[in-house]
This record gives structure tokens, C-alpha cells and sequence, in this order.
């Protein structure tokens, strides 16, 4: 597992190379460019992390709490802030300890997002990670608007070695949940999977399948832990903010899957997003095979963000 660990976070700091070179060098910049530590050089630091994708409202917590501790510390030199900016970083996107529960509990895994995002791989791949656990695995494929979504979802229920319920192309997708829902409970199974469709007629037909096929787990399945997990793309920046915002009308948001983040440049959106919306990202993907998605962890991701080897940060990790 050490090991397993090892490689994907040489996978993860690979993976965030584009972004580093585009929100560090520029930090950097400021932090060994500035003589002292006054106004122009917050306001150059705030607007490179902005221009990073990290996002306004995160940057103003993440400034605040550096304005605290210089003042604290009694810093003089813009260059001692750079530990200070990595811890800030880190405290602003801490998962929760509880962020994992799913996996103690009887649970449903309701995964949404737009067509694209890797939302059906995401799936297989979180299937395979439960599976791996000793866990009973149940997918429910109620995609069925995309053409072979449902073969796609096969594909990865084999891969995973996990049971999949699915429907006919085009069927309803809340009778698919509701089959699903009640085979899951009749097999006890412990954590059934829902793939749902990205793009119906128009996003308002959308929204209203999501509230309907939530309505049915909560009728038929009352006792069953809840996860609802949108999936957005990393590469897409802002517009995945803007993704989980309509989204979040739908479903009551619990985490987020951030896929695609090998070869970014916007790879500060994963700051952004859990600060804006408040909702953690749950995994990070950094590639294809079931390996490459991992549970999030902010002293990982801030490390390969920053380059920073663990045992600079006095972690035992």
C-alpha cells in the first residue's frame, strides 16, 4: 500500500507538472522578486494565486490567515512566507474526517456530472477501490440516454469484478435506481454505485430525473448512507465551478471527484472549488487505470503542487 501510495504520488506531482509551472514559477516570482513584505507584495501574491484558478474567495482566506501569521511571527523577508503560504493552502482544503463514512456504512453512491467528465470510468474505478476493501459492490447503470453508456459501465463492473443492474437504451432511468435500489437491499449488498446521465433534453429535464431518482433512494432505502459525488473535470477550470453549482440545485452535494488532473494548467481549481462551494473533493484522478483514482489528500496534493518532498514539511507521510 506504502508503495501503491509512493507511485501515485510520483503520478500526482507528474501529473500537476503544467500547473506547478504555471501558479508556483509565479509565486516564486514574487516571494525571492519582493525586498520586503508590504502592500504590493500581498497584492502581486493574491493576484498570481487568482490567476492560478485558485479562486477569489479562497485566496482571500488563504491571504488573511498569512497576514496573521507573518505578523505573529514577526517575519521581515517575503521569502519566510512561502512555508507559511503551503501551510495555508493545506488547512484550506483539510477533508473532514468524516468525509469517508460510505464505506463503513450500508450506503448509495448517487455520481453525477456533464457528459465528458469521466463520470462512467469514475465509477468502475470507485467500484474496483470498494471492492478492494472486501466490500459487496452494486453499479446501477441509469445512464441510459447516452448510446453505450451501459456497455461502457459493463466493461469496468467486469474490470472491477462487481454485479451491475442495468436498462434497455433509453429506458427510465428512475426504474433502473428502483430495481437497483431493491436488488442492492435483497443481496445486502454494501455500497451500491448510481451512474446517472449528464445531458437530457435540456439541463431543466435533467435536474428533475436527479431530484426524481433521489426521491426514489430515499423512499425505498431510508436506512442506506448517503453520498452524492459530482464529478468535474480539472481541466476545465472555472467552468467546473460553475458544474457543480447546478448540479448542487439537484442533488445535496457531499463531495467531489476531481478527474483528469494529469496535464493541467488549471490544477488550482481543486482549491477553489472545495473553498467556494464548500464541499470537499473526496478523489483526484491523475490517469486511466483504477489505480489513478485516489481518495484526496491535502498534504499530498499541496506537496506535489509545491514540490515539496514530505519530509520538508515535517510529515511522517
Amino acid at each position: 500500500m506504502a508503495e501503491e501510495k509512493k507511485g501515485f504520488f510520483g503520478r500526482l506531482k507528474a501529473g500537476l507538472n503544467k500547473t506547478r509551472d504555471n501558479i508556483v514559477a509565479g509565486i516564486d516570482a514574487v516571494f525571492y522578486g519582493a525586498s520586503e513584505i508590504d502592500d504590493d507584495f500581498y497584492e502581486e501574491l493574491e493576484e498570481t494565486l487568482i490567476m492560478g484558478d485558485i479562486g477569489v474567495n479562497a485566496t482571500n482566506d488563504i491571504m488573511e490567515r498569512m497576514k496573521e501569521e507573518v505578523k505573529k511571527r514577526h517575519l521581515r523577508q517575503p521569502s519566510e512566507c512561502k512555508q507559511l503560504l503551503v501551510e495555508s493552502i493545506k488547512e484550506q482544503m483539510h477533508v473532514g474526517e468524516t468525509a469517508y463514512d460510505f464505506e463503513k456504512k450500508q450506503s448509495v453512491i448517487f455520481i453525477i456530472g456533464v457528459n465528458g467528465v469521466g463520470k462512467t470510468t469514475s465509477v468502475g474505478k470507485l467500484a474496483g477501490i470498494l471492492k478492494g476493501q472486501g466490500k459487496k459492490v452494486l453499479i446501477a447503470a441509469a445512464d441510459t440516454f447516452r448510446a453505450a453508456a451501459g456497455e461502457q459501465l459493463a466493461e469496468w463492473a467486469h474490470r472491477a469484478g462487481v454485479d451491475m443492474i442495468g436498462g434497455t437504451d433509453g429506458a427510465d432511468p428512475a426504474s433502473v435506481i428502483y430495481d437497483a435500489v431493491n436488488a442492492a437491499k435483497a443481496r445486502n449488498v454494501d455500497v451500491l454505485i448510481c451512474d446517472t446521465a449528464g445531458r437530457l433534453h435540456n439541463k431543466k429535464n435533467l435536474m428533475e430525473e436527479l431530484k426524481k431518482m433521489n426521491r426514489i433512494i430515499d423512499r425505498e432505502f431510508p436506512d442506506a448512507h448517503r453520498e452524492n459525488l459530482i464529478v468535474l473535470d480539472g481541466t476545465t477550470g472555472q467552468n467546473a465551478m460553475a458544474q457543480a453549482r447546478e448540479f448542487g440545485e439537484a442533488a445535496n452535494l457531499t463531495g467531489i471527484i476531481l478527474t483528469k488532473m494529469d496535464g493541467t494548467a488549471k490544477g488550482g481549481i481543486a482549491v477553489a472549488i472545495q473553498s467556494e462551494l464548500n464541499v470537499p473533493v473526496k478523489y483526484i484522478g491523475v490517469g486511466e487505470t483504477i489505480e489513478d483514482l485516489q481518495k484526496f489528500n491535502a498534504e499530498d496534493f499541496v506537496n506535489a503542487l509545491f514540490d515539496v518532498k514530505p519530509e520538508e514539511t515535517g510529515s511522517d507521510e
